[in-house]
């Protein structure tokens, strides 16, 4: 099976379960995802931004880029956020695929360096990320790492 990764503002007949989706994924409430899909699509710039992969109509995974993923490093921005993939999914290149069109559109868009706060290690670096800095997280007992991405 093929899937396809797609814009939300090229296809907004989809925020309502797209932001559903994000909401049950992270636990982030509804309304914050609902308010940042409708920025999405009506935002002038290139953020917010929100991207969706998607297979026979079903959402197998998903990405956002918004100005600061809650940490304390306000200056770093736009971040990458909210990456996901179906568990059933993974393995596939869902999440590679995700984060190398965000980079690209991104880039069309103006913007050639993102940033990315998460848990992992060796995941983000085989998609051209690299770790920038330790950055403590809104309501987080210990610092994060801080990955940045620049398209040349």
């Amino acid at each position: 099976m093929t899937y396809d990764i797609l814009r939300l503002q090229d296809r907004p007949d989809l925020a309502d379960r797209a932001a559903a989706w994000f909401h049950e994924k992270w636990g982030v409430p509804l309304e914050a995802y609902q308010e940042s899909m409708a920025d999405c699509l009506k935002a002038a710039g290139p953020v917010p931004q929100w991207y969706l992969a998607m297979e026979n109509g079903r959402i197998i995974g998903g990405l956002g880029v918004i100005e600061n993923d809650f940490h304390d490093r306000k200056d770093l921005a736009p971040n990458v956020c909210a990456v996901y993939t179906e568990a059933d999914c993974r393995g596939r290149g869902v999440a590679g695929a995700l984060l190398r069109f965000v980079c690209a559109d991104m880039k069309d868009r103006g913007l050639d360096i993102l940033y990315l706060v998460t848990d992992h290690t060796g995941f983000y670096e085989r998609y051209g990320w690299e770790f920038y800095c330790m950055a403590q997280g809104d309501g987080e007992p210990e610092p994060t790492r801080l990955y940045i991405h620049w398209e040349a």
